[in-house]
Order: structure tokens, then sequence, then C-alpha cells
């Protein structure tokens, strides 16, 4: 089998270092269409670069199944790249998203000649993180990114009526979503096929455990330069790879070998979300100094501190790893007298554990989600809710519970994993709860920092779903995902909760059924009660940096 490959080749005999890409994306684009700089830029530092389109994509043979072939066509690739000529044997690899999964999972088979990677904007994991968060499935970005990888399938084959069709698709997205069964997809059955397969394995069973980053860490044993970005999809995956390998890589040099870098940015296009933050032209000077560093045996100070990331409101701030040890966990405890709902109601947020206090009502109708607006999606704002963005129309409705604090005396810095803990229940046999973290400024706006979610059924294990005992109180953890923010004085802390993130998330009928098999008239509408007392203290977990 074929698989094609750009190489651009720097100026002089050499022999040089080999910096090689694989991608689905296109070769000839090389991710500098939204990311890096283009592989010739790469080649004028001095490194041979070759990139290559991954099996069954583009102008490589064979048929793309993502993640499949990419730890054994990955091992190929880096020997090959070893011995062009003009190479000096050395291989490190780079990209982002799918692309960091390309090199991970090359490097879970130990090629010989690769001597450092540097994965971006990618996951620990492609269940939890990529295609399921908390055993709800990820709507927006898997529905997209699967009808991007149908298109070039389809054109592959010719079928310029699926090329029309696809591209209607994308016009018409939110259609596309709220469309249900969620299995029948004409357009993705026929040319991504995969897709469907994901919705078969909604748990975390041995589909997705075969290709784990995260199974087994100690199977990698080089550095790593982990790049992320603190509005990306991936942005969990990322930190778990960057925290695993430094304390699980499979020798002690790898080990040492961690780096984490995290910016103000979003999966694609790399601007800035923060006005004042960096651009994504951070992330290839940083790529280039890690790569003299490891190739050229250049002292670059690139592992000077263990991780390097960008606090909102704040600037850049070296860490001793991830979480920092400066940061403490710091509970803010929900509290009302039962009438919550809305940003209008009397739900608060403080560290003063609760007392005796009234539970909060809400009703949630998967006909009427709670909307997304921003988050952590991929990969464009037009297709999926991503970034930051003004939540005081969603903290509008009935079916959104709101708890804010009082204006902070001074300035929060928040640096680590938040998380909720939530005691609930549910008039139904499976449901899901969401919940968001969100800043308020001193005129009411109201702007989101992280958000999560948990399917019921996957409370206690995401490998083995439990129905509920409809009115049965559970414990429930959302895991927020990392933050860097400074939340300046006079700003308060907002914790929202409701039972849909659509459609970041799909909508869950409430029945307990197979993900994506059932229509809308199955749906069932389910009242749901949110303790916050004495004996079942609900609360965000905020980790709080020195």
């Amino acid at each position: 089998m074929t698989l094609s490959t750009d190489v651009y080749r720097p100026a002089g005999d050499g022999p040089h270092p080999v910096l090689l890409m694989r991608t689905p994306y296109s070769k000839e684009g090389a991710e500098s269409d939204a990311g890096y700089q283009h592989p010739s830029w790469y080649a004028r530092q001095g490194y041979l670069v070759a990139v290559q389109d991954c099996r069954g994509g583009f102008s490589s043979e064979g048929t793309f199944y993502p993640f499949l072939f990419e730890a054994v066509d990955g091992y190929e690739a880096v020997e090959w790249a070893a011995r062009l000529p003009g190479a000096n044997g050395k291989v490190a690899m780079y990209g982002y998203s799918y692309v960091g999964a390309t090199q991970l999972l090359a490097a879970t088979l130990r090629p010989p000649s690769l001597v450092t990677i540097c994965p971006g904007f990618t996951a620990s994991q492609y269940y939890e993180g990529w295609t399921y968060n908390g055993g709800a499935f990820a709507l927006a970005f898997a529905a997209s990114w699967a009808l991007g990888l149908a298109y070039e399938t389809a054109r592959r084959a010719g079928d310029d009526a699926t090329l029309d069709e696809i591209t209607a698709a994308f016009a018409g997205l939110p259609g596309v979503h709220a469309a249900l069964p969620l299995r029948e997809q004409p357009v993705l059955a026929r040319h991504a096929p995969y897709y469907l397969d994901w919705l078969e394995h909604s748990s975390y069973d041995e589909y997705w455990r075969r290709w784990s980053i995260d199974e087994d860490y100690s199977r990698i044993a080089v550095p790593a330069l982990h790049t992320a970005g603190w509005w990306d999809v991936f942005l969990s995956g990322s930190v778990a790879n960057f925290a695993g390998l430094r304390a699980g890589a499979g020798d002690e040099a790898a080990r040492a070998g961690q780096k984490l870098l995290v910016g103000p940015w979003y999966h694609c296009p790399w601007a800035p979300l923060d006005p004042t933050g960096p651009s994504g032209q951070v992330i290839d000077d940083w790529t280039l100094r890690w790569l003299d560093h490891f190739l050229k045996s250049r002292e670059t100070g690139v592992l000077d501190a263990p991780a390097t990331v960008w606090v909102e409101n704040e600037g850049w701030r070296d860490l001793d790893g991830w979480p920092p040890s400066s940061s403490r966990p710091v509970d803010w405890f929900l509290h009302s007298g039962g009438r919550a709902n809305t940003g209008f109601g009397d739900g608060t947020l403080s560290t003063e554990p609760p007392g005796d206090e009234p539970a909060d009502v809400f009703v949630y109708d998967p006909a009427f989600p709670a909307p997304s607006r921003g988050g952590h999606s991929c990969c464009f704002e037009d297709v999926a809710p991503m970034g930051p963005a003004t939540q005081n129309p969603t903290e509008a409705l009935n079916i959104v519970l709101v708890y804010t604090s009082a204006p902070l005396e001074r300035d929060l810095i928040l640096v680590g994993d938040a998380t909720v803990t939530l005691h609930a229940a549910s008039s139904a046999l499976d449901t899901d709860f969401a919940a968001r973290l969100c800043v308020v400024a001193p005129d009411g706006r109201s702007t989101n920092v992280q958000e999560g979610i948990v399917r019921a059924r996957f409370r206690e294990s995401l490998s083995e779903p439990k129905p509920l005992r409809p009115g049965e109180v559970c414990e429930y953890r959302i895991a927020l995902g990392p933050v860097g923010v400074r939340v300046p004085a006079g700003r308060r802390l907002r914790l929202d909760v409701s039972s849909s993130d659509f459609p970041q998330w799909d909508r869950n009928l409430n029945t307990g059924g197979t993900t994506g098999a059932e229509g809308p008239s199955a749906a069932v509408i389910a009242t749901q009660v949110v303790l916050h007392d004495r004996t079942r203290p609900s609360r965000v977990t905020l980790p709080v940096a020195g």
C-alpha cells in the first residue's frame, strides 16, 4: 500500500533531522490553513519535513477508518522518514487535532527513530473527551467532523450527488443536529459508517479501549510538547496526556521531558480569544524551540518549567505541573430558598456549607432543551457553539438553575481542574445533568468559563451503565475541566445547572434507551430535583491559585 508523502528539503546537503506529519486533511495544506506555518517555513529552519496523507485520505491508497491504522502506519512512516536521502536518522512528529492522535498512537509502538512528538489540541482517548463526555454524545463536534470526513470519501469516489448533499447538510447543520433518530443520517451511513459505530458503542468498551492513549502511558517513551487552548474541545485530553506521561511514561527521560503549553485559543483558527493574548504563532515558536532542543541539542529553555499557561486577565505563568502545587481546591456551595430558577431567582453560591434548605425543581423536556451558547467544541462557530459567549438569554429560562456569588472582595485566581458535585433526583429512568461555570461582570453580563455534563446511567461507570430508580437521590460528579483565569474583584462567580446543553451534546430522551436509536415521539418529560442541604451539599470545587 502506498501512502503519498510530500517532502520539503532545507538548503544544504545535510544530513538533517526529519519533521514528520501524518494527516487525514490533505498533505497539501499540512494544517497551515488554520494552524501551523507552512512546512516550507520549518524547512527553512533546517528540518527535512515530510507530510503524509493517512491511509485512505486524499492521495494515499486504502480505506480511511478513524484511529484504526494510525499506530502501525505511523511506525512504518517514522522508520521510512528516517531513511530519506539527506536525513540524519532522527525523527520528530508534529501536528494538532487528529494529527496529534497519529503521533501518540505511533509512539505507543516505540519506533526506534522517533526522538520526540509535539501533539497539539488532541485527546487522551477517543471515547471520553472526543466522541462522548460523561456518557453524553458530543453531537455538534462528532456530526460535523464526520460530515467533513465523509466529504473527502465521497470526493475520492467521484460521488458528486453526495458532495452536494454534504454541502447542504453543512449549511443546515442545526437541522442535522435536531433530526432524530441520530442513526438515520443517510450521508454518514454511506460515506462515514464509523459514525454509526460511534453511536452503537455508547459506553467505554473494547471498541474504544483498543486505541485509548491513557490506558497505558508506559507504552510511550519519548519527550512530548503538549499544546492546548483554553477553548479547545480537547483541552482536558491534552492536559491529561501531559500529566499522565509526566507520571507514567516508559522511562525516566521521557517522564522528565513533558511540557504543557496552554494559550487563549480555540481549536481553529488559532486567533486569541483573550484580546490581549498571544496569537497562534507562539505555537510555532515553541515547536521550533522544542525541536532545536531535542533534535539539534541546543539549549532553548523549553524545559525550564514543566508547564507554561496563559492566565486570562494576567498573562503567562510558569507552573510546576498540572494541577500546580500552588493551587488548592475550594468548595463553593449551592444555596437557595427553593427558587433558583433563572438568573432572577434566589440561587446563591458561597464558601459557607449549606444548612437545612429546600431543594430546587425544574422540568426538562427533550423537545425544548437549553441551548448551547459558546463552549468547548470544534471547529467553527457557525458549525458548533464555541468560545466565550453571553449566557444571560439561557439564564432567563426556568429550565436552568442559577447560583451566583456575592461580588468578589479581591481578585480570585483559578488555575487547575474544576468539578461539580451535584445531589439530584429525576422522575426518569435516565437523564442528563449539565453545568456551566460563569463569571458575571458588574453590568450583569454572564460569560461562560467551563462546562460539563454527565449522563445519569453513566454516573458510576462509563463502561457499565446503570439505570436510575425514579425519585432516587444520587450523587453526580461533573468534570468541568481545566481553567486558568484571574477573576477581578467586583465580579461574581456563577454556576448554571440544567439537563441539556444542545447541540454541544445530544439530547437525552429520558427513556434509558439506546443512544441515537429513538425518534422524538419516544421522549419523556422529566422532573428534576437538585438538593443542597446539610447532608447533601451540592457544590462546585474550584482550584484557587496562590
